[in-house]
């Protein structure tokens, strides 16, 4: 494994490890999901770099632009969590009570 992947797919890792093991508030949630994403950008990129396809070089931007909906998404839901609940707390939201 090359450091290059060792670095991104530990990016990953604890990006993953971030959202299952710190899920306090949704904004560390919603950071932790942006540097998967980010790690998955950067070497979905490089993938396609050292393949010198043309084919493969479109999946980056498609992968970027579905990161940036989600983000989006992420920041709406906190927006309205913040303004009916008063906190971004995991743990204060209960989805039985709408």
């Amino acid at each position: 494994m090359t450091p290059a992947h060792f670095s991104f797919s530990s990016a990953f890792i604890l990006g993953l490890m971030g959202l299952a093991f710190r899920r306090t508030h949704l904004l560390s949630a919603l950071l932790c999901l942006e540097g998967m994403m980010l790690s998955l950008f950067i070497a979905l990129s490089l993938w396609a770099l050292q393949q010198e396809a043309t084919a493969y070089s479109s999946a980056p931007m498609l992968l970027l632009a579905f990161s940036a909906c989600e983000a989006s998404a992420g920041l709406a839901l906190l927006v309205a969590t913040t303004r009916t609940h008063g906190t971004d707390r995991l743990q204060s939201l209960n989805l039985l009570q709408c």
